[in-house]
């Protein structure tokens, strides 16, 4: 099984954090190691990646914390494992709750609070971006938890590259042009800069962000990719938890 990891996140030993690949179990085409249940794979393979991948990370499968994606802004603040309805960014401040974000292009974008001990996840797409629903989530985790953006540290991974991530006209001009570059008569959109100069733009400094230079589109044999494989396409898994050190 091959597991991507954060460095940023790796200096914190009260934080686990995975990212999954296509890679594990010896899963083959077209779906290899998938963790949806929504891409017509069959459900007991599902759930046996699913509890591979969570014992690696060395948490208990009862204990993760899933959404159904949607492609909006809805933030919630989860307490237990298990499914949490309809939502596309979870926060929770409870050690041993691992959050996961499915991911086959978008960004999928992890957040921890050393200070206040507190973390986040966020499905950032297209959709979620022009929404800003990662500065939405900041904003609900200072409300709730009194975090501060001085002591935030994120990770944004995996995803499409700008160079493979092609649009139309209806989608970039919801952008500044700093994130679109045109291309005939399409344009070509870098969502996860896009989303990292919200980051910056809020004073966050850049050293505390680490963006994935992987781009899932051109990795075919690592990365799962819905641009590239179309409805066949499995999904990875980012799973993020706080450490019980009590």
């Amino acid at each position: 099984m091959i597991i991507i990891r954060s460095q940023i996140l790796e200096q914190f030993s009260s934080i686990t954090f995975g990212f999954s690949t296509k890679i594990g179990l010896d899963r083959k085409a077209p779906f290899n190691f998938n963790m949806s249940h929504s891409v017509g794979d069959d459900e007991e393979i599902v759930e046996e990646n699913r509890a591979a991948f969570v014992k690696k990370l060395g948490l208990a499968p009862q204990n993760i914390a899933y959404q159904k994606q949607v492609h909006g802004d809805t933030i919630l603040i989860v307490e237990s494992g298990g499914i949490n309805g309809e939502s596309d960014a979870m926060i929770t401040n409870k050690p041993d709750i691992g959050l996961a974000i499915s991911s086959a292009d978008c960004c999928a974008i992890f957040i921890y609070d050393p200070i206040k001990k507190v973390i986040g996840a966020v499905h950032s797409g297209w959709r979620g971006t022009e929404k800003k629903i990662l500065l939405k989530t900041l904003k609900k985790m200072r409300e709730k938890f009194g975090c501060s953006y001085k002591d935030f540290y994120f990770y944004i991974s995996p995803s499409i590259s700008q160079t493979n991530y092609e649009v139309g006209e209806e989608v970039a001009k919801l952008f500044r042009k700093k994130h679109r570059k045109k291309n005939g008569e399409k344009y070509l959109l870098d969502v996860a800069g896009a989303n990292k100069r919200m980051l910056i733009k809020k004073g966050i400094q850049e050293n505390r962000i680490q963006c994935s230079s992987l781009c899932s589109f051109e990795l075919e044999n690592l990365l799962h990719s819905y641009r590239r494989e179309g409805q066949k396409s499995g999904r990875a898994f980012g799973i993020i938890a706080m450490k019980d050190n009590n």
